[in-house]
């Protein structure tokens, strides 16, 4: 007779028992989790080379290889080192499932028959290979494979901690290398009850299906005796019975999508990128052949461009899994880019160089705008995204916000101009599930949206350094599918950190790199460019005066003189267009306005007064003094000082290049100037300016020319600054004789109003905000804005506009921003509205100054503009040729309205337009699009914020 069952069990010993019979550490002579292997032989021979080089595989296998071992050491940081593993595979393995065991510090990829065939990495679960699933009685024996591991982990190899600085000193080790009998039963009991713990921890004693799932555990140690495997079906139909026991509909249900995010370059450098995608993507296809229910999707176009040059056979692989339906790209742009700095072009570039690729080599183009990783969102991203065919859009870092939880995992968000997209944040707090019970509850309980919305997403697999999803994730998902207890679990499957400055040293020199090639092609082009112009006419080299935005421009310019010097002369330039430059040694006809005056006092103070504004420096460079010269309105505050430098301690809790503490505001300490050092630059006429130099600490100095040219509403301050800190936060500060409780920021494409005060935890949360060319502080009546040619932090507090100018960060890159910085900003003081007093205009000017280009013939004659505008509310952003025509008489002009108003704008333009239609951001013809073109313009109407592209088709040439 059967010993009995006693009918009440200690919750903690039973719990403990089971967690003792999975575990890898305690009892693994008599445990489960000791038999996951059987019999097991060394590797018939090992031989290996280490090369700085990322080699490709024809030209690694033709090298010097040396005989090897485990336990040696290698490296340093980012070289490669190959292995040849030499394999003989035991007779007596017949029918079992045969393993390659490899554990090494480095990411690993093996590679069979001359291709990549999976990913080893020991942080990203994957320590075997599997050779054969059952071994044939017909099957070799004998094999040899090329494992390729780079001396770097997932997450780079940083020092000491993750985001430190790399350690370029670093050794790798190999720690196993052999040939293993794999046991297939044994590994699918560790997962039943590993996911049995899970849900009894889960649910709690307060739980009837919690003490289920620990009777259900406890009974299947009783059964299974792992010294004898005729014991384990048995316990496999215990666990089988549970799982089987199904929830109602009206569970949540969690759509859980295979997921692998990798960082384009973060810890680590592009090239090693190109590796990763390698690495995840081959081993996520084998998941693909072994699992026909698995769906793997991933984003970034400019990841499988790479991977399509350097990997093709595996890109052809995945373009195959594709058509059946299992690889699913998704995203719609070139990378998961940066949702705050990047210009609107640039954005709708991202858009439209990725969904032009996905559709050319996939044959579709993604509904779905997927962000994951990516901090900040442009309220101009809903237009950009409806613009290029997408209605859903998937992030997850604002569960990263430490003052405040956002309310809303799922939610229709309204754009600036009022487009609406679909957007769901995955409750889990997670893109990078690993398919657990925990995190299952946690998406459930998270869930805002109770009641509302009843789907979440689950995103399971490795990320950030890559990895992607394992077998055993997959188990665990299936087993959990709609049982008792829990959500249902669908498994569907389906589903930026270089322009911040947030990565490594050698990204940053990467791109700076890339930035140099930018601009030598750039400068090739404005060649060409000026070329055209000249209409190639041969004849002495002239000067072509370019003016790149859409409306007229009166500036002062520094123009070439014989011998290398410069001289400044007042050139007035049409809309998108050029003029020839003066002859400097001709006689100038006066200026139309007052000329710029300067006076420096007896007490060292400068003023320059234009007679549009009037600006007084004390002798240490401080604005004491903004004057709108026809009201005579102050707009520095009584008694305060502008062009305060402030230094401030910037020590976040972890997230060094990443994250602005609150409490840095605490630390704030004005830079003192010394009286004494301010002097007259330049002496007035055209122009007048006025410089001092500044010790920001012992080891920093700044120099700055304040400068203001006839005819301009704004002063400008040039500024040079030799940075050597750690830890310290570099800003500007502005008193403002203004009142207001909000100030108003521009983002692409528009511009949104933000708070002045801190009257809530969302009001004071936003202690440091981005911005693009400008930000305004207005009253009724009255205005001051800040404008900047590169910075993208910013505040206003009260009534002190402050820009936000160099930070010290040690960690990723010890060398963030120390060296030599050359910024400009400025000031604008204004009458009425920003929008009337023409502060956008001015922020444009500030940043895209005339052009003054050697002409390869004698310049044009007479001025010329190629376009113009009508309405000062309406921005003509870009001017480019057309991506999806095969003829060059294809322009694309893209304008947005940048007031907040509707507005009917005429676009007059010189050039022989034969047609003009609308078009959506991918260049798409609207059907109902086409508009009329006569006396050499158009019109277009606009609604607030609102982005309108258009498809000029050019007359052709006439013989």
């Amino acid at each position: 007779m059967a010993a009995a069952v006693p009918a009440l069990k200690h919750w903690r010993t039973a719990l403990e028992r089971v967690e003792k019979f999975v575990s890898p550490l305690y009892f693994t002579d008599c445990n489960l989790r000791g038999r996951l292997f059987g019999d097991r032989r060394p590797v018939a021979a090992l031989a290996s080379f280490l090369t700085p080089e990322r080699l490709r595989y024809q030209d690694a296998v033709q090298q010097d290889f040396r005989p090897a071992q485990v336990g040696d050491r290698f490296g340093p940081t980012w070289w490669t080192c190959w292995f040849r593993v030499e394999l003989i595979i035991p007779e007596a393995w017949v029918g079992q499932e045969v393993h390659l065991c490899w554990e090494s510090d480095g990411e690993g990829l093996v590679w069979r028959d001359g291709e990549p065939v999976q990913g080893l990495t020991t942080e990203g679960e994957k320590n075997s290979y599997i050779l054969t699933n059952r071994l044939g009685e017909g099957d070799p024996r004998s094999l040899t494979l090329y494992v390729e591991v780079a001396c770097n982990g997932l997450l780079g190899a940083g020092k000491g901690t993750m985001i430190a600085p790399p350690d370029p000193e670093k050794m790798f080790q190999l720690s196993r290398a052999e040939l293993a009998v794999f046991h297939r039963d044994v590994h699918q009991l560790l997962v039943d009850l590993e996911l049995l713990l899970g849900i009894a921890k889960g649910l709690g004693k307060d739980s009837q299906r919690s003490f289920q799932a620990l009777y259900t555990a406890n009974r299947m140690v009783n059964v299974c005796d792992p010294a004898r495997p005729e014991t384990y079906p048995v316990a496999q139909a215990l666990a089988s019975c549970f799982f089987s026991q199904r929830g109602g509909d009206s569970q949540h249900t969690l759509h859980a999508m295979g997921h692998c995010h990798i960082d384009t370059a973060w810890l680590w450098p592009f090239k090693e990128t190109v590796r990763k995608c390698a690495r995840s993507w081959v081993t996520a296809l084998k998941l693909m052949e072994q699992n026909a229910d698995f769906i793997f999707v991933c984003s970034q176009a400019q990841q499988l461009e790479w991977v399509k040059s350097h990997y093709p056979s595996l890109y052809a692989q995945l373009q195959e899994f594709a058509c059946r339906g299992q690889f699913v790209p998704v995203g719609g742009t070139w990378v998961e880019m940066d949702g705050n700095l990047p210009s609107g072009e640039a954005m709708v570039r991202q858009f439209l160089q990725g969904q032009s690729f996905f559709l050319r080599e996939f044959g579709k183009l993604c509904s779905e705008f997927w962000l994951p990783d990516t901090f900040g969102y442009s309220a101009q991203l809903p237009q950009i995204m409806r613009g290029c065919g997408i209605t859903r859009f998937l992030t997850q870092k604002l569960s990263w916000n430490l003052v405040n939880s956002f309310p809303h995992h799922t939610f229709l968000w309204e754009g600036l101009d009022g487009s609406h997209v679909l957007v769901h944040f995955p409750p889990g707090d997670s893109y990078g599930m690993q398919g657990n019970v925990e995190e299952v509850l946690k998406t459930v309980t998270n869930n805002q949206d109770k009641g509302r919305a009843n789907h979440s997403a689950f995103l399971f697999g490795f990320g950030d350094g890559g990895g992607g999803p394992t077998q055993t994730m997959l188990d665990r998902l299936r087993r959990l599918s709609n049982t008792d207890g829990l959500p249902r679990l669908l498994l569907l499957n389906q589903f930026h950190d270089v322009v911040t400055g947030s990565c490594i040293q050698l990204v940053a020199e990467d791109a700076m790199k890339h930035y140099e090639d930018i601009r030598s092609h750039g400068n090739t082009l404005l060649s060409a460019a000026a070329g055209a112009l000249c209409a190639g006419e041969p004849g002495p080299e002239g000067l072509l005066v370019v003016n790149t935005l859409p409306w007229k421009r009166t500036e002062v310019l520094a123009l070439p003189k014989p011998g290398g010097a410069q001289s400044l002369a007042l050139v007035t330039v049409p809309s998108m267009g050029c003029v020839p430059a003066p002859i400097l040694t001709s006689p100038q006809p006066p200026p139309p306005q007052q000329p710029v005056f300067v006076m420096q006092e007896t007490d060292g103070s400068v003023t320059l007064d234009n007679g549009i504004i009037r600006v007084r420096l004390n002798p240490t460079g401080h604005l004491t003094s903004l004057v709108l010269v026809a009201s005579g309105r102050e707009a520095i505050a009584e008694g305060a000082l502008g062009n305060q430098f402030v230094l401030f301690d910037d020590v976040p809790l972890y997230w060094d290049a990443w994250d602005v503490m609150d409490y840095h505001l605490e630390t704030r300490k004005p830079v003192l100037g010394q009286a004494g050092t301010l002097a007259v630059g330049t002496e007035g006429g055209l122009r007048g300016s006025a410089w001092f130099l500044l010790q920001i600490s012992p080891n920093s100095q700044l120099s700055q020319e304040v400068v203001l040219d006839i005819g301009c509403p704004y002063v400008r301050f040039h500024t040079e600054v030799h940075w050597h800190e750690a830890h310290k936060f570099l800003k500007v500060e502005f008193p403002a004789r203004v009142r207001s409780p909000q100030a108003t920021y521009e983002i692409q494409f528009g511009h949104l109003q933000r708070p002045t005060h801190y009257n809530t935890s969302w009001d004071w949360a936003r202690f440091e905000v981005w911005t693009h060319r400008w930000m305004d502080l207005s009253e009724h009546g009255f205005g001051l804005a800040l404008l900047n040619n590169c910075k993208y932090g910013a505040s206003a507090r009260g009534n002190v506009l402050s820009l936000s100018l160099l930070r010290a960060p040690k960690a990723p890159d010890a060398t963030a921003d120390m060296g030599c910085h050359e910024f400009i900003y400025a000031l604008m003081p204004h009458e009425g509205s920003f929008q009337d007093a023409g502060v956008i205009p001015a922020a444009y000017s500030l940043n895209f100054p005339l052009l003054a280009l050697p002409a390869p013939g004698p310049a044009p004659a007479t001025a010329w503009s190629a376009f113009s505008l009508s309405s000062p509310a309406v921005v003509l952003e870009t001017v480019k040729q057309a991506e999806t025509t095969t003829q060059n008489r294809t322009l694309v002009l893209r304008l947005y309205e940048a007031h907040g108003s509707h507005v009917d704008c005429w676009v007059h333009t010189s050039l022989p337009v034969q047609e003009a239609i609308l078009c959506d951001l991918l260049e798409r013809r609207d059907p109902a699009g086409h508009l009329p073109f006569q006396d050499s313009r158009l019109k277009v109407t606009f609604s607030p914020f609102q982005v309108r592209s258009l498809l000029l088709v050019l007359q052709p040439p006439s013989n």
